[in-house]
């Protein structure tokens, strides 16, 4: 085959491939957009704002100077700075402001003393103008500060600045893509999918709105435009399918209700319509997605490297040795998944052994059920993405070549070279793709094969004479 013939070849194959995307892709667009625009959320029904302090207050940065020697709880702090927002408060009700440098004593909640106080600390305080002067009760004037909480802002900056710029060196643009396309989905979640669950929306269709646009957009910026990222979105659009309808029947067959926390116990009381057991199904359709975009990602790669390395090998092949990849990322997903939940729930489930609760019984109950219905939905989505984005991607990649001797490139062995065989190799089979082709044989041989041993031919029989070797 000319080279001619085989880019056409190509060419043909790419725009089959691209015609057919098109086919599935374009419906599934018009849909996620028509449901957002049917699911947007209405501002008249969304719950009013909850303020954060007493709406007389404000909250002020400080600086911890002094510890009580003789009481923990009780610290010194020194005010360090005043928000504009808080001194055009202060000044609209007319109270007094206080100064940089001003300090003051607060008291410390029991559990921030018993984690520790340190001399230099900055926190945030709550300031009470109308406690000046009262009387604490013993006589004395009580403070008009309260602590709050301790200002983490500068170092989760420099982890975030940190983990960009070692992005950027390691990823170089695709990283860049990656951070602008994580900022377009969080966009989506705080403009569409929160203020629609706010307002009383049905869970289910605007989590899977939800994630369908979020795939779209995190997948075309941080990956580009083309058909092996296309053939990952359609993967993934099929694993969210899969794992939207298991959990909505693992949530209803496990009697999820939702009310784990103080916070899902709370949101009812501020927002009436709110479908608890809905968002639990909701929350366990997001929580799949970045791993789930991982895998369908990597098998889509897969796929196309394989074909790269072996451009004569037939897609069953390429498929085979794709989902050979697949198996080892499950393997290492499934601790990923695990082990992040017991991470994030390491005090839950040290009170759990304390109370000495069955295994099987601490594992269905409480919030404990919800995450284990969670990630086994989570990694049942996963699992079953695999297969499916590698059947996708092997049949929407480039056919195999018909030059050369496909049969040796198929099993990743190479063809005899010249030195072997006392002739010339000819040009229709280059020595980069016998090379290129024979490294890929890890995943693209057969499980059942062995490996030729050294200085046995390929082509050997068992049952026939053996072929002389090109010395004799």
């Amino acid at each position: 085959m000319s080279a001619a013939h085989a880019h056409a070849h190509a060419a043909s194959t790419g725009r089959g491939s691209i015609r057919i995307i098109l086919a599935v892709l374009i419906p599934v667009v018009l849909a996620t957009v028509v449901g957002m625009a049917a699911l947007w959320p209405d501002s008249d029904k969304l719950p009013d704002p909850l303020p954060v302090t007493d709406p007389n207050a404000t909250i002020l940065h400080a600086e911890i100077v002094g510890v009580d020697p003789v009481e923990d709880a009780v610290i010194t702090i020194r005010v360090t700075g005043i928000p504009n927002e808080a001194r055009a408060r202060l000044t609209a009700n007319g109270d007094p402001i206080p100064e940089v440098g001003d300090e003051a004593t607060v008291h410390l909640p029991y559990e921030e003393v018993a984690a520790g106080v340190k001399v230099g600390a900055q926190i945030r305080v709550v300031y009470l103008p109308y406690a000046i002067g009262v009387d604490d009760g013993s006589g004395e004037d009580a403070s008009p500060y309260i602590f709050m909480d301790y200002e983490r802002s500068a170092p989760i900056l420099a982890l975030a600045i940190l983990y960009a710029v070692l992005v950027f060196l390691v990823a170089r643009w695709r990283g860049v893509s990656a951070f602008v396309g994580l900022l377009l989905s969080v966009g989506v979640l705080g403009y569409f999918t929160i203020p629609a669950l706010l307002a009383g929306g049905p869970p289910m269709p605007i989590a899977l709105v939800s994630a369908v646009a979020i795939m779209f957009v995190s997948l075309y910026v941080a990956h580009g435009v083309s058909v092996r990222t296309s053939t990952a979105l359609l993967g993934t659009i099929a694993g969210l399918s899969l794992t939207t309808g298991i959990a909505m029947w693992a949530t209803n067959a496990a009697q999820l209700s939702g009310m784990t926390s103080e916070e899902a116990i709370s949101l009812p009381l501020y927002v009436p319509n709110l479908d608890l057991r809905g968002l639990v199904m909701c929350g366990i359709v997001l929580a799949g997605l970045g791993v789930l975009n991982d895998v369908t990602v990597t098998q889509a790669s897969a796929v196309w490297e394989m074909r790269e390395l072996a451009p004569h090998a037939s897609r069953l092949t390429i498929m085979r040795g794709a989902l050979r990849v697949g198996r080892d990322h499950i393997a290492s997903t499934v601790y990923t998944i695990v082990f992040a939940y017991l991470g994030a729930s390491l005090p839950l489930f040290m009170l759990i052994l304390m109370q000495q609760q069955a295994i099987g019984t601490a594992l269905t109950s409480g919030a404990v059920a919800e995450e284990v219905v969670r990630t086994l939905v989570s990694s049942i989505g996963l699992v079953l993405a695999i297969p499916i984005t590698t059947a996708i991607a092997a049949a929407m990649a480039p056919g195999a070549r018909d030059d050369g001797t496909p049969g040796e490139i198929e099993r990743g062995r190479h063809a005899p070279t010249a030195e072997e065989t006392g002739s010339q190799a000819p040009s229709r089979f280059p020595r980069h793709a016998i090379h290129d082709a024979a490294v890929s044989a890890d995943y693209l041989d057969e499980p059942e094969e062995a490996s030729p041993s050294p200085g046995s031919s390929d082509d050997s029989d068992s049952s026939g004479p053996s072929s002389p070797s090109p010395a004799s």
